[in-house]
C-alpha cells in the first residue's frame, strides 16, 4: 500500500499526459515562447487508380506474364524469378513500359525449377 501511495502522483502525471489529445500537446508554445505553426486539414485528392493487372503462368522451368493497363498512366512492370537450386540464377527483367489500354508479355525462365516469380511495379 504504501509503495502505491507514494508512486500515486508519478502514475497521475503519466496518466494525464498519455491522455491529452494531440492537438493540445502540438498547440503548445516552444522555448521562443511561439506556437508551433500547423498545416490546416483540407480536402486531399483522392488517389488516381493505377497499375498494370498482372498474370503470371509457370510451365515446368518457363515464366510468361501477361500485364493489362487499363488506366492512362503508364506503368513501368518487371518481372523476378527465384530459382528453386541454389547454383540457379536468379533473374529480374528490364521495366517495360506498359502504356495505357496495352497488354505486354514479360518472360524468364530458369534451368531447372521455379521457386517463385512475381510482377513489381513502378
Amino acid at each position: 500500500m504504501r509503495l502505491s501511495r507514494r508512486f500515486a502522483p508519478a502514475f497521475l502525471a503519466i496518466a494525464l499526459v498519455t491522455a491529452l489529445p494531440y492537438d493540445a500537446l502540438s498547440q503548445a508554445p516552444d522555448r521562443q515562447g511561439a506556437a508551433h505553426a500547423r498545416a490546416k486539414a483540407g480536402k486531399t485528392p483522392a488517389p488516381q487508380p493505377s497499375g498494370s493487372d498482372c498474370q503470371v503462368t509457370v510451365t515446368g522451368s518457363e515464366v510468361v506474364a501477361y500485364c493489362h493497363n487499363a488506366y492512362p498512366d503508364t506503368d513501368h512492370v518487371s518481372l523476378h524469378i527465384e530459382c528453386g537450386h541454389w547454383w540457379d540464377l536468379d533473374t529480374d527483367t528490364t521495366p517495360v513500359d506498359a502504356g495505357p489500354a496495352t497488354t505486354v508479355r514479360l518472360a524468364g525462365r530458369c534451368w531447372e525449377n521455379v521457386r517463385s516469380a512475381w510482377v513489381t511495379h513502378a
